[in-house]
């Protein structure tokens, strides 16, 4: 039998080797699946990474699909600090997206007639909100009730996806559409600035990353980022110790609930100008994949939202090129979170045999 025995502590080399033992199973673990669907394995790789790396244009691209990865990896990284597990982030982003138009593009597009130095604050304003009070909920009923917020939360995206396609049918929906369903736009005067020219890569990066930054200085300055750690470790504990368990825990899901709204309202103004139900191809769900890549480090997310950005525009040149299905993107976003989880498993523990 095999059991698993805590270290006292993990070596530097351990720590070191760990992630690189867990990109080298990712590698192999893909190559399996890249030689069965009949490609070679080297060019399938090279082509990867020239899609989403190799040139100015793959880099706008992949920069452009980092923004709301990020944003949603720092929703997921804050609540499971606090062992809040926030499954909603997809049906928060939605939240905000539905918000910022709500304020920036109804009443004919002009917004309740303000000006945009006071309608773009309040945009984003109302966006984080409605994230926010998306998370409130569960994260109330988890610290009162013990209802599990795995299951709440996964289900309340269910409910906003199908409150946001009625709404797109019905009172928000562009009579200019063609019968589409997707809302108003936004005024051209609250969408976001292009960051590079002729690009599409806009200056949600830069919000991405400056709260991004926010978060750590959160995590490691603040009584706040003390207090989340202190009931991720052992709330209990905590509570003895006279953390106020439940004001954290309101905290902690309104910052992630408020980081997915504003996620949402970013690639409106920054990308899209209205919201449709295709606008996210799951972002919400691939945060969670990023916080732990991650390792729940805020500023590690900003360098996991961009890899896995890079591995999902790739595979689209990748798949053109070679005939490998998109779908083996997702093959090793998934891999390199299990190999990951796995190799900081190891760090932590060593495996004993027992008679």
């Amino acid at each position: 039998m095999m059991r698993l025995e805590r270290r006292h502590e993990s070596s530097r080399a351990a720590l070191v080797l760990a992630p690189i033992g867990a990109i080298v199973f990712t590698l192999l673990v893909s190559a399996l699946l890249v030689r069965w669907a009949g490609a070679p394995v080297g060019r399938t790789y090279a082509l990867l990474l020239q899609g989403g790396f190799g040139s100015v244009f793959a880099w706008s691209e992949t920069l452009t699909r980092a923004i709301p990865l990020i944003l949603t990896g720092l929703a997921a990284t804050v609540a499971f600090k606090a062992r809040l597990f926030n499954i909603g982030a997809e049906g928060q982003l939605f939240a905000g997206a539905l918000a910022a138009v709500a304020v920036g593009g109804m009443h004919g597009g002009t917004g309740f007639e303000l000006s945009p130095w006071v309608l773009f604050p309040l945009m984003m304003l109302a966006a984080a909100v409605a994230g926010a009070l998306m998370l409130l909920g569960p994260a109330l009923m988890k610290n009162k009730l013990g209802v599990d917020e795995v299951v709440t939360t996964l289900l309340i995206n269910f409910i906003v996806l199908l409150g946001v396609s009625a709404l797109l049918d019905g009172p928000m929906k562009d009579p200019t559409a063609m019968g589409w369903p997707q809302s108003v736009s936004l005024q051209s005067d609250l969408e976001l600035g292009k960051l590079i020219a002729q690009t599409r890569v806009h200056t949600g990066l830069l919000w991405a990353v400056s709260l991004a930054v926010i978060v750590w200085a959160i995590f490691k300055y603040t009584v706040l980022g003390f207090d989340i750690r202190a009931v991720g470790a052992n709330a209990r504990a905590a509570a003895f110790a006279g953390v106020p368990v439940t004001r954290t825990v309101v905290m902690v899901a309104l910052l992630s609930g408020a980081l997915a709204g504003l996620a949402g309202a970013i690639e409106v103004a920054g990308r899209t100008s209205y919201v449709t139900l295709d606008m996210s191809p799951g972002y919400g769900y691939t945060g969670i994949v990023i916080a732990m890549l991650a390792g729940l480090h805020p500023l590690g997310v900003i360098a996991a939202g961009v890899f896995v950005a890079g591995v999902l525009v790739g595979a689209d040149t990748m798949s053109r090129a070679v005939g490998v299905p998109t779908y083996i993107a997702d093959v090793i976003v998934a891999a390199s979170l299990i190999a990951v989880l796995v190799a900081t498993l190891l760090t932590q523990y060593r495996v004993r045999m027992t008679k």
